[in-house]
């Protein structure tokens, strides 16, 4: 019965897995040797029949005696089966339990770069600083792989930026090995002496969970099924400027700049040009002041764009921002003579985050030019620099919540919504939005509506209840409770 079981987990067959655990068959096989269904059902991220074999008494951290098998924590873990990993420690897994070699299920999802496995694991209290009996430490493993998710991960949770791991090599040593790598080549050369005369080779380029670019060779037998593969995330650069960060390693702002120029277009997100340009705004220094002033000026424009990035909140704290008066009449002169279309988005960006009034003649003019494609960054901007009683200005911000697009549309709402003034135009063009296609759209209106006491507000919190299965949009209107009105 206990092959049926099996069979069950890997056809991912519930209803037959949950009636032969009903039927007596035992959650965990007779012999200590033999294959358990929760490690593959762990391994597939087969979460409903993990929580059914757990509930059936299957012992969350028995090693699975099969070939290349181990602890079920480990196995999802490797494969990023947040899920499993979930309904395991739920159960009582061990979160630190170890495999051959000393392996981890927090070694495991560092080193196959899985970034929301990784912070369950740490916030069920997985130590951080693992390493294998070699010495090899969670840190060093998702470093090498170029895995930004998982590095900062790590050390949020405390991991030591300067462990070397059992070869002597610190995580910044390793980060600096990759810089400049081409990673495409730098992975077929680690394969070369296992592809067969009868093999393909295919590469592939796809996006990890954090964003970043993410390589895969994969070996093709004869018949063109998969042998095996290799993997890497070109996160390196940005991995890099995390290290030097926490272990005091500052290289200059002509130095990072050129380290997050390549990367401009490379991440979905832009994760290591905004991982570059933001450590050097939490300089806030002069000498990094002053050396993104002269880029502001340089001739090639991505440089330009990386200098009004990092001067977009340079040295900005809670308590001020200490180089505005410095800072401002740069960015709103770029703004009169920048030719060049995404830097002067990036200073459009940058007015939104000094947010002076000053600059509202500036963004007025970039965000009403005939030949400027509207994006989310326009009413943001408008909004941080609006002052109250600005007849125009609130107008256009209005207008912007009537946009076709349904991100503009988003961001001019929650834009109006967080102004300070209190108008009937104001709530009557928040209250217009309650009937939006974009739920996201109505939750924002609805906070701008309850903020000002208006009991329209609950008409938009129960329709986002109601309809939404966004977590963002619900939690917005579950913080608004108890209703207005």
């Amino acid at each position: 019965m206990y092959e049926e079981l099996l069979d069950a987990v890997i056809g991912n067959d519930v209803e037959r897995a949950e009636d032969l655990l009903r039927r007596g068959t035992p959650a965990d096989p007779a012999g200590e040797g033999d294959s358990t269904a929760l490690y593959r059902a762990a391994t597939g991220g087969r979460t409903e029949i993990v929580r059914a074999l757990l509930a059936a008494g299957a012992d969350p951290d028995r090693l699975s005696g099969g070939a290349d098998e181990g602890l079920p924590l480990c196995a999802a873990a490797a494969w990023g089966r947040t899920g499993a990993v979930e309904a395991l420690l739920a159960a009582g897994a061990d979160p630190a339990g170890r495999e051959s070699h000393g392996w981890t299920a927090v070694l495991w999802a560092a080193a196959n770069g899985h970034a929301t496995t990784l912070e369950t694991l740490l916030s069920a209290g997985a130590p951080a600083e693992d390493a294998t009996d070699g010495g090899t430490t969670a840190l060093t493993l998702a470093v090498r792989r170029g895995a930004l998710g998982a590095v900062r991960a790590l050390l949020a949770a405390g991991a030591d930026p300067a462990r070397p791991d059992g070869e002597g090599d610190t995580p910044l040593a390793i980060a600096y090995d990759w810089l400049g790598t081409q990673l495409e080549s730098a992975l077929l050369d680690q394969i070369a002496d296992q592809v067969k005369e009868d093999s393909h080779v295919v590469v592939g380029r796809t996006r990890a969970e954090d964003g970043t670019d993410l390589v895969t060779v994969t070996v093709l037998d004869a018949d063109g099924d998969p042998g095996f593969e290799v993997q890497c995330q070109r996160g390196h650069a940005a991995i890099a400027t995390l290290l030097e960060e926490a272990t005091g390693e500052l290289p200059s702002f002509d130095e990072l700049a050129e380290r997050a120029l390549p990367y401009r277009d490379l991440d979905e997100e832009a994760e290591t040009w905004w991982t570059v340009a933001g450590s050097l705004q939490q300089r806030g220094d002069r000498e990094t002041f002053e050396a993104a002033i002269r880029a502001c000026a340089a001739e090639d424009p991505r440089r330009r764009e990386f200098a009004v990035d990092v001067l977009s909140q340079f040295g900005f704290t809670e308590g001020g921002k200490p180089f505005l008066e410095e800072s401002l009449p740069v960015l709103r002169r770029m703004a009169a003579t920048e030719g060049d279309e995404r830097v002067l988005r990036s200073v459009l960006g940058a007015l939104g985050h000094h947010a002076d009034p000053r600059a509202l003649p500036e963004v007025l003019e970039i965000i009403t030019s005939d030949d400027w494609t509207r994006t989310e960054s326009d009413p943001a901007a408008l909004a941080a620099v609006l002052p109250p009683g600005h007849a125009d200005g609130l107008a256009l911000l209005i207008s912007m919540t009537e946009d076709p697009d349904d991100d503009v549309r988003d961001w001019a709402t929650l834009s109006l919504a967080g102004l300070e003034q209190d108008t009937p135009q104001i709530r009557e063009a928040l209250a217009a939005r309650l009937d939006d296609e974009d739920l996201t759209t109505v939750a924002e209106a609805a906070r701008g509506l309850a903020a000002r006491g208006d009991a329209r507000a609950r008409a938009g919190i129960e329709r986002v209840l109601a309809e939404s299965d966004d977590e963002y949009a619900r939690d917005i209107v579950e913080g608004l409770r108890p209703l207005p009105g």
